[in-house]
């Protein structure tokens, strides 16, 4: 095995055409607009970089608290707080643009003029290489995680910013549905590129001294290890569902945790909770897989995509 330590392997992949250097992503909402982390490493090791996701107008969010830990993760109750479209182009964009990465833009409308809108103005100012369309938040009153438990609305809305779009379109995925392998043949066929998978668990967590709910929200998209199980059978179930590519994500904490969602079926993978425990968990996750393509003689990280093998 020692002999393999120093052969090459390659990382690159694509995600609807378009080449990732290596399969190490960030997920939306966890790595703000990236500047954030520039302090802790180079930001351009990375296959790509999502922003947090952006609406229309401005928005402050929902009232506080918004965190709370748990036992194995977090619970998020933000409510897509962000500095709304205009703002993202004018002073977000031009940072992120000086960086070797492919640019993942999460966009979230609360109506199918919205995601219209936004896809139209991005695509205008070449304000991404990729569309992620957010589809599957839980923490808003209208459109987000309603959108993406219904199968009409889901169709209705990527195929709106498909035909809108200069660029490939990613769809996230709720796991809060019955059949989640339905949800991604939708937008499959709809003409989605990719999908991503899974947003955040709903869930909630009680005070039980005051007898509330801790979040101002009442409930909050959990996430973190507590997930991770989960959100691998649900990559590979839709694995088996699909051919378009699948972004994995849900409490990847190390390399290990990684390789699941891959050998589950993930073409690439997002780093998201982790980010906010140890601000290099994105780097380290990529170095990790790289020794592990060495290690087993993997000459090309496509190898392993899907590779689970039968009892």
């Amino acid at each position: 095995m020692e002999a393999n330590l120093t052969k090459t392997v390659s990382l690159e992949v694509h995600i609807g055409g378009v080449r990732l250097k290596n399969p190490v992503t960030v997920a939306s909402g966890t790595f703000g607009y990236g500047r954030e982390f520039e302090e802790f490493f180079d930001l351009s090791r990375l296959g790509a970089i999502a922003v947090k996701g952006l609406t229309l107008q401005p928005r402050a969010g929902n009232k506080p608290p918004r965190l709370v830990e748990t036992p194995a993760g977090m619970l998020n109750a933000i409510g897509l707080e962000n500095v709304g479209i205009e703002r993202y182009l004018a002073e977000k964009l031009p940072y992120l643009r000086r960086l070797d990465t492919v640019l993942i833009a999460n966009i979230s409308g609360f109506s199918v003029d919205e995601y219209r809108a936004l896809t139209e103005r991005l695509c205008e100012a070449r304000g991404a290489d990729l569309i992620e369309v957010n589809v599957s938040c839980p923490n808003v009153q209208h459109g987000g995680m309603a959108f993406g438990s219904d199968p009409a609305m889901l169709e209705q809305i990527t195929r709106t910013v498909v035909e809108r779009a200069t660029v490939p379109v990613i769809v996230k995925l709720s796991p809060n549905v019955t059949d989640i392998a339905t949800m991604a043949r939708v937008v499959e066929q709809a003409g989605g590129a990719a999908v991503s998978l899974v947003n955040t668990f709903l869930a909630m967590v009680i005070d039980v001294e005051r007898r509330r709910p801790v979040l101002g929200n009442r409930t909050g998209g959990l996430s973190g290890p507590a997930i991770r199980p989960i959100a691998v059978r649900m990559v590979r179930e839709v694995f088996g569902a699909v051919k378009i590519p699948i972004i994995g994500m849900g409490g990847i904490m190390t390399a290990r945790d990684a390789l699941e969602f891959i050998l589950a079926g993930a073409t690439a993978v997002a780093i998201g909770t982790a980010n906010f425990v140890n601000p290099t968990a994105a780097v380290e996750v990529l170095d990790g897989i790289e020794g592990y393509c060495q290690r087993h003689g993997i000459a090309d990280i496509k190898e392993l995509v899907g590779a689970l093998e039968s009892m």
